[in-house]
C-alpha cells in the first residue's frame, strides 16, 4: 500500500531493484500471441464449467473483446450475492457507505490505548507519548473475537498494523524544509508511530468502542519492541549487528502493510518497504551491495540514518537484512516478544493470510509488493491441531516457501525455494537455506517466477479452494513485458488473478488460474478494461490492494490509487461466481487524499473493520493545508488515520 505523491514522505517505491529474470530480460512473444492462446482455451476453460469461462468470454466492457461479448441486456440478471445500493463515484473531504448502513470512526491516530495514556496534541508530540497512543497510517486489522464480558457484551481484540508516517502531514512545521527540518526528536516520533496495536473493543447498546483499560492492549513499535528471529535464518551471519552480534534478537518492525490472523489465532505483521528506512552507501564490492541493490536498499524515504547508525548501512551494512520478515504476535498475551519468522522468506511482505489445508497443514499466502515482483506461498511441515498451543506456536518456523510461475495454458508452478534445489547452490552465491531466504527476489530470478504488477494481498477462500491475488499496478510494463498473467503494457488501473487450487488443496505445487478482472474504466477502449457487462459506471474500480472474504465466501475489494481514475478509493463487493462473476459494487467511499485497507468482518459478518490510510494526503498537503481534516473537521486538528466499523441499520449481515 503506497501513495502516489510526491510528498516527503511518498511511499510509492520508485526504486529500480528489478529482477534479472529470464522471462522477463527476454521478453515473450508478440501480446497477440500470448493473449490469444490465453483467452482462447475452451477445452481449459470448459474444465472449470460455465463459472470460469464466464469472466473471459463475456465480461467485458469496453477494450478489446476476448471472445462473443454479449450486450448487457443479453446477460441473464440471476439473483445478486450482494443486496445494497451502491454508492456514487465521487471525491469530497468525507467519507460515504451505502444506503441503510451507518459507518462510525472507532479509533483514530492518538487516541489512547490506556488509562494513563496522555491527550493527543499534535501540535506537541512526542516519541513517549505516542507509544500510548493509536498509531499513524493504519493498514492491516485482524479481529480475533474474545468470550463476552460478564454483562454478556461483545468483546474482541482489534489487531491493526501501522504501516508508515506520511510526515507532511503528520508534523507541524516540517514540510516546508524537509529533509533538514528533520530532528533527532521527530525521527523518534515516526518510529514510534510505526508498528501496530493491539487494542480491544466492545459493544455497547450497539456501538463499538475501544476499551482503553483493557489487559490486552498493546503498542509495537519500530524502536523499543524486542523480537526475537527464529527459523532458518536465525543466527546468520548476515544478521549480525554491533547491536545484536547473535543475529536473533531485533528492536522493532516497521513499514508492517498488510498481515494475518492464523487458525491459532496470532497476528501476523508483514513487513514492506523497508528499504526506505535506509540511507548511505556501500561500496560496490561489499558482500552486501548486490542484495541491497535488489531490494532498493537505501532509499532514504526517512531521515533516521543521520542519528541512528542502525539505519546508516554504511555503518551497518547487515542492519536492512532483518527486515522484510513476517512477525508473529500472540495477541492475548501483551508480554510476547514477538517472533520475525524467517522461514516464510524476506521482501517487501503484503499480507500473510492462511489456510488450512485438507492434509491439516498450514498454507500462507503473500505478494511482494514492487514492480515485477512476484506471488509467494509458505506451507507448513507440521499440521495444525486445535487448540495444541504446543504444537501450533511454532508451525510457521519449518516448511516449505514456494513462489509462483504463472504460465500461458492456465496452470501455476509453484517453484519450490529450497537451499540445493536447482540454481539454488553454492555455484550461484547461496551457502545455505539462511541465504536463499535472506535474498528471497533474488532465488526467485533464478527459478525464473513470474514477474507481476505489483503483487499486493493474496487472499484464500477456504470455502471455494480459490485464491485472489491483487495486483494493483505496473505502468512501467513495456508491450515486450507484456505475458498472460500481467496482459496489458503501461498498465495504470490493476487486475484480479483467481487461482484454482486442485480439489482445494492449497499445498499443490501446481494450479490453475484466470484472470477475474481488469480493472479500469471499460467505457474507454484503450484502457483494455475487462468486466461483466453488468457492472454499472459506479462498479468498476482501478489499483486493487486489500480483500477480504467475508463469512458467507464473497469477495469485498479496496483500492489503492482509484484516484488516478478520477474518483476516491474505497471498497468494492465483487461477484466471482454464477452469471454475474466480474460484477462490481461499490459500498463505502473514502474521503480525498485516502485510500482504503484491511477489510475485516467479524464471524457474523455483521460488523466490518475498514482502515482509513493518509486522509488528506493529496499533491502539496502539509499538516498546516491538508486535502481534508477528517474525521475531526477541527481547524487546528490534522487529519487522522483511522478505523472506521460498518454496521446495517436494523443488524444483520453487511452487504445483504
Amino acid at each position: 500500500m503506497h501513495k502516489k505523491e510526491a510528498a516527503p514522505m511518498a511511499m510509492m517505491d520508485d526504486s529500480e531493484n528489478k529482477p534479472v529474470n529470464p522471462r522477463i530480460a527476454a521478453g515473450v512473444a508478440t501480446i497477440g500471441d500470448v493473449i490469444g492462446h490465453r483467452l482462447s482455451r475452451r477445452g481449459f476453460l470448459g474444465g472449470l464449467g460455465a463459472v470460469s469461462g464466464l469472466a473471459l468470454a463475456g465480461c467485458t466492457r469496453g477494450g478489446e473483446a476476448p471472445g462473443p461479448v454479449g450486450s448487457r441486456e443479453a446477460v441473464s440478471a440471476d439473483i445478486p450475492a450482494f443486496r445494497f445500493d451502491e454508492i456514487a463515484r465521487g471525491m469530497d473531504e468525507t467519507h460515504h457507505v451505502a444506503e441503510g448502513y451507518r459507518a462510525d470512526v472507532l479509533i483514530r491516530w492518538g487516541d489512547p490505548l490506556f488509562a494513563d495514556s496522555p491527550v493527543f496534541d499534535p501540535a506537541n508530540q512526542t516519541a513517549e507519548a505516542q507509544r500510548r497512543q493509536f498509531g499513524y497510517n493504519n493498514d492491516f486489522i485482524g479481529y480475533v473475537p474474545l468470550e463476552a464480558d460478564s454483562e454478556g457484551r461483545e468483546r474482541a481484540l482489534l489487531c491493526v498494523n501501522h504501516e508508515y508516517t506520511s510526515t507532511n502531514i503528520m508534523l507541524p512545521g516540517v514540510a516546508a524544509g524537509y529533509p533538514a527540518s528533520m530532528t533527532r526528536e521527530l525521527c523518534e516520533i515516526e518510529m514510534a508511530a510505526h508498528g501496530g496495536s493491539v487494542v480491544e473493543i466492545r459493544k455497547e447498546d450497539g456501538v463499538w468502542k475501544p476499551v482503553t483499560d483493557s489487559y490486552y492492549n498493546r503498542r509495537i513499535t519500530a524502536d523499543t519492541t524486542k523480537m526475537r528471529v527464529s527459523g532458518p535464518a536465525a543466527g546468520s551471519p548476515r544478521l549480525q549487528t554491533t547491536e545484536d552480534p547473535t543475529g536473533v534478537v531485533v528492536s522493532g518492525t516497521m513499514n508492517n502493510c498488510a498481515g494475518g490472523i492464523t487458525p491459532w489465532g496470532t497476528y501476523l505483521m508483514a513487513e514492506e518497504n523497508f528499504n526506505g528506512n535506509f540511507l548511505g552507501e556501500l561500496p560496490e564490492n561489499h558482500p552486501e551491495a548486490e542484495n541491497h541493490k535488489r531490494y532498493g536498499v537505501p532509499s532514504g524515504w526517512y531521515q533516521w540514518g543521520r542519528f541512528f547508525d542502525r539505519y546508516d548501512v554504511s555503518k551497518e551494512p547487515n542492519e536492512p537484512n532483518r527486515f522484510g520478515w513476517i512477525v508473529e504476535v500472540d495477541p492475548t498475551d501483551p508480554n510476547h516478544v514477538p517472533r520475525k519468522r524467517t522461514a516464510l522468506g524476506r521482501f517487501k511482505h503484503e499480507g500473510a493470510e492462511s489456510v488450512v489445508a485438507p492434509d491439516g497443514r498450514v498454507v500462507v499466502y503473500s505478494g511482494d509488493d514492487q514492480r515485477f515482483d512476484y506471488v509467494y506461498k509458505f506451507v507448513t511441515k507440521g499440521k495444525f491441531e486445535p487448540g495444541n498451543w504446543t504444537v501450533n506456536g511454532d508451525l510457521l518456523d519449518e516448511g516449505t516457501l514456494y513462489v509462483a510461475r504463472f504460465d500461458a495454458d492456465g496452470t501455476v508452478a509453484w517453484l519450490p525455494l529450497v537451499y540445493g534445489t536447482g540454481p539454488l547452490t553454492e555455484e550461484n552465491g547461496f551457502a545455505s537455506q539462511a541465504d536463499v531466504l535472506i535474498e528471497t527476489r533474488r532465488a526467485g530470478d533464478l527459478l525464473g517466477a513470474t514477474p507481476m504488477d505489483r503483487p499486493e494481498d493474496v487472499e484464500p477462500n477456504a470455502k471455494t479452494g480459490r485464491v485472489y491475488v491483487m495486483l494493483t499496478n505496473n505502468d512501467r510494463r513495456t508491450e515486450a513485458q507484456v505475458d498472460a498473467a500481467n496482459p496489458r503494457a503501461s498498465n495504470r488501473f490493476g487486475h484480479i488473478i483467481e487461482i484454482i487450487e486442485p480439489e482445494g488443496d492449497f499445498t499443490s505445487e501446481t494450479s490453475r488460474w484466470e484472470i477475474l478482472v481488469r480493472c479500469g474504466d471499460p467505457s474507454i477502449a484503450p484502457v483494455g478494461a475487462l468486466w461483466n457487462p453488468l457492472t454499472t459506471d459506479n462498479g468498476w474500480f482501478a489499483s486493487p490492494d486489500n480483500c477480504a472474504i467475508d463469512p458467507q465466501g464473497r469477495l469485498w475489494v479496496s483500492t489503492d490509487g482509484n484516484e488516478d481514475s478520477g474518483a476516491a478509493d474505497g471498497l468494492w463487493a465483487l461477484e466471482t461466481e454464477g452469471e454475474r462473476r466480474g460484477t462490481g459494487r461499490h459500498f463505502f467511499r473514502c474521503p480525498v487524499g485516502a485510500e482504503m485497507c484491511g477489510p475485516r468482518f467479524n464471524e457474523t459478518g455483521e460488523a466490518l473493520f475498514l482502515a482509513v490510510q493518509h486522509p488528506g494526503d493529496t499533491d502539496g498537503a502539509t499538516y498546516e493545508a491538508p486535502g481534508t481534516r477528517w474525521p475531526d473537521f477541527q481547524p487546528a486538528m490534522p487529519p487522522r488515520p483511522s478505523v472506521v466499523v460498518v454496521t446495517k441499520q436494523g443488524g444483520g449481515p453487511i452487504g445483504g
